[in-house]
């Protein structure tokens, strides 16, 4: 991992991964502001994704932007990137400086309201690398996020979780995927939208 700039960056306490959390990296003003320029410049849709031999609609509306040869494939889907938002444009060289990484592409995720979730899933796809570094913005209503250390089929362990606020940015780096499994639970009491943007670096 290259070296973190500021001084606001929490470590999460999780064995054999890196992650760092920062939970004001965007005042309120600026996240505001950020969130209604997104939801005017992003195309979203809803991705159809194959899972357990099925396709289905994804449980979020989705859109995966990047350069135009970062082609990503996840649940047995391949997805060609939509050009470069102005704001996704400018956001990306501060969050490259942020967690000293480059990035080719993000993931922009619309979870419209508390029934909208993520499973269980690690971003270990070939194309992101064997220790890729992902930026992880929040937008909108604070949701829970969870990590689930991999473990042998049959085994149990407790997820470790924190929450998501406005404006916050969560980096996940080394071998946090090799090791640990994460996901956005359903949540009956949130009320109100919240926007996520993971961006990352995909590989020939």
């Amino acid at each position: 991992m290259a070296d973190w700039i500021g001084d606001t960056w929490q470590r999460l306490p999780l064995l054999d991964a890196d992650v760092r959390y920062a939970a004001t990296w965007l005042d309120h003003d600026e996240a505001d502001a950020l969130l209604a320029r997104l939801w005017e410049e992003i195309p979203w849709e809803q991705h159809r994704l194959r899972i357990f031999g099925r396709d289905v609609d994804a449980p979020r509306l989705s859109c995966w932007i990047g350069d135009p040869d970062a082609t990503y494939s996840y649940s047995r889907t391949r997805f060609e990137p939509r050009p470069w938002t102005p704001s996704l444009h400018a956001l990306r060289g501060r969050l490259e400086n942020a967690c000293g990484a480059r990035f080719n592409s993000v993931l922009a995720n619309l979870y419209r309201g508390g029934q909208d979730s993520m499973g269980w899933h690690s971003d270990d796809e070939p194309e992101l690398g064997s220790q890729p570094v992902i930026a992880s913005l929040s937008l909108g209503a604070e949701r829970r996020f969870r990590f689930r250390r991999r473990v042998p089929r049959g085994h149990r362990v407790d997820p470790v979780g924190l929450p998501l606020s406005h404006g916050s940015l969560l980096c996940m780096a080394g071998d946090t995927q090799r090791h640990y499994q994460h996901d956005v639970p359903k949540n009956a009491v949130v009320i109100g939208m919240r926007m996520n943007l993971t961006f990352r670096l995909i590989r020939p």
